[in-house]
């Protein structure tokens, strides 16, 4: 069996603490790195996230995308930061990464910004009232702007992710792409997506996968075919 890769982040998008745990135990040793989102908060969300990095040593990714003022989100990061967690999303508005990044001052918490959610395309920014424009350089702009705020990294889809580590304030900081699909399978609610190999040659650092995985009849073996891919000579960076 193909070792765990922390590459690869799986979404534990399931209803409760019970479900989690039973997946986790599902994929064992094929997956070091998970996923606790917003849809889980009241399922024990926090719960599952403490027992699986104390219990179990996996490195977990709260993905909350906290959007508020500036004294609210500082407050929240600074109580989510004593959990001892690795990855927090916030959204990529430069006011709340710079509120994010000082209530997570001192501990080991990494503030990722979300630059353009991957379920959206145009059309949909255009209802939310975005500004005109490329969706890929909104995302472009909005990552440069989290990253002179202080995010430690961002959350972009993978089509935008090589435009992204080409930015002069991407050095050192990381790219974690949701939006991964293994080829051939469903997207979902996904609109902006790629192969997990595609998505790390680009310059990802970190890929999320959910559904293809715990919705596989054989999760353990779904993940360890990502994890082969994330191994291949596809995913090499055209630098390296």
């Amino acid at each position: 069996m193909t070792p765990a890769d922390d590459r690869l982040i799986v979404a534990l998008d399931v209803p409760n603490i019970l479900d989690g745990l039973d997946l986790a135990a599902r994929l064992g040793d094929a997956v070091s790195f998970y996923k606790i989102g917003l849809g889980m908060l009241t399922g024990g969300g926090l719960a599952l996230a403490n027992e699986l990095k104390r219990d179990h040593g996996k490195r977990i990714f709260l993905d909350m995308k906290l959007f508020d003022i500036g004294a609210t989100i500082e407050a929240a990061v600074r109580g989510l930061a004593q959990y001892d967690l690795d990855f927090l999303t916030v959204h990529g508005d430069p006011q709340v990464v710079r509120a994010a990044s000082e209530g997570a001052a001192g501990s080991g918490l990494q503030i990722l910004a979300v630059t353009v959610l991957t379920s959206l395309d145009r059309a949909d920014l255009d209802a939310n009232l975005i500004r005109p424009g490329d969706i890929a350089e909104i995302a472009l702009e909005r990552a440069a702007r989290a990253f002179e705020a202080g995010a430690h990294g961002v959350i972009t889809s993978p089509q935008e992710a090589a435009a992204i580590r080409a930015l002069p304030g991407a050095e050192g900081r990381l790219i974690v792409t949701p939006g991964v699909r293994p080829a051939g399978a469903a997207l979902g609610d996904q609109k902006r997506v790629a192969t997990p190999a595609q998505a790390i040659a680009d310059g990802a650092d970190h890929i999320v996968v959910g559904r293809p995985i715990w919705q596989a009849a054989d999760p353990r073996a779904a993940a360890a075919a990502i994890v082969a891919e994330l191994r291949s000579p596809q995913a090499r960076r055209p630098n390296r």
